[in-house]
């Protein structure tokens, strides 16, 4: 029995929904396939991206790690000697301590904090009046500037007030953060006026008594 015209389009018609069906179905395939393959790649972006980020952060701490190590060297030389301004508004010349060790202590001075603390730590350390050392510390700034630190800290040593000669005269210069600027360092100048030793600390920290433990050694 032949269908009839309505059957037949009946056929057509579910006939064509099914590959209507069909087609949707591919679509939403492919369409996923297409959203899967795009989340793999940006899974894999964010992952190198994590890796180097990591691989950067690694290099900058060492790099940084490396830069902040302690230099410490022995010298043998005449000191050069100086006369320099105070807080305390007196002179202060390095003749005038011949027969005792001087440790000179070089840094950035004002807006330093970390220097002006490691002052406090070393006056706070009675290990160098008993070794009879006279640290002396030399800032680049006028008395104005350094001494808000200085009370902030309660540091009651007078600070020597250098415009760079001194500083340059003894390479204490560029050794921090600032070229034009001393950083964080010290020249031991044993009791006959000779430099001895010269240490540079860019982390801006040495414990007084490990500080002590090196000048001893080389006195």
């Amino acid at each position: 029995m032949k269908p009839t015209p309505l059957q037949l389009d009946e056929v057509i018609v579910v006939n064509t929904l099914d590959v209507h069906k069909k087609s949707r179905r591919e679509a939403l395939r492919a369409q996923r396939e297409r959203e899967d393959r795009t989340e793999i790649v940006r899974k894999r972006v964010r992952l190198a991206t994590t890796v180097m980020a990591c691989v950067l952060v690694t290099a900058l701490v060492a790099f940084g790690l490396w830069n902040a190590r302690p230099e410490s060297r022995a010298t043998s030389e005449a000191a050069p000697d100086f006369t320099l301004q105070t807080t305390a508004g007196s002179t202060v010349s390095l003749s005038d301590y011949r027969g005792r060790p001087v440790l000179l202590y070089f840094n950035e001075g004002a807006g330093c904090g970390a220097c002006t603390e490691q002052m406090a730590a070393i006056e706070k350390d009675p290990g160098f009046t008993r070794a009879g050392i006279a640290v002396l510390p030399i800032v680049m700034n006028t008395a104005a500037q350094i001494e808000p630190d200085l009370k902030q800290y309660g540091v009651t040593t007078p600070y020597l007030l250098d415009d760079g000669t001194v500083s340059k005269e003894y390479d204490a210069l560029g050794k921090g953060m600032h070229e034009n600027l001393p950083g964080h360092g010290f020249v031991l100048i044993n009791a006959k006026g000779d430099q001895v030793w010269q240490g540079n600390y860019p982390s801006m920290w040495i414990a007084p008594t490990d500080l002590l433990k090196k000048v001893n050694a080389e006195i």
